[in-house]
């Protein structure tokens, strides 16, 4: 399915956040997830469900000094 991954359009055969998250290879521990402009909890992320055409951001954290 295609869908808007931090404003680029992507294949992806992943059904959850979560398995978007792993599909990508990123650290669930250092990001936020919005999904069609809604923030989602990590503690959601196995349930909630992403389909084609959907808009998503993965926003990392990063320190600084």
């Amino acid at each position: 399915m295609e869908i808007n991954l931090n404003g680029k359009k992507i294949q992806s055969r992943s059904k959850t956040i979560m398995e978007l998250v792993l599909e990508r290879d990123l650290n669930p521990g250092s990001l936020i997830a919005e999904l069609n402009y809604k923030i989602i909890k990590q503690e959601n992320w196995e349930k909630t469900a992403i389909k084609h055409g959907d808009n998503i951001e993965l926003l990392s954290f990063v320190q600084g000094g």
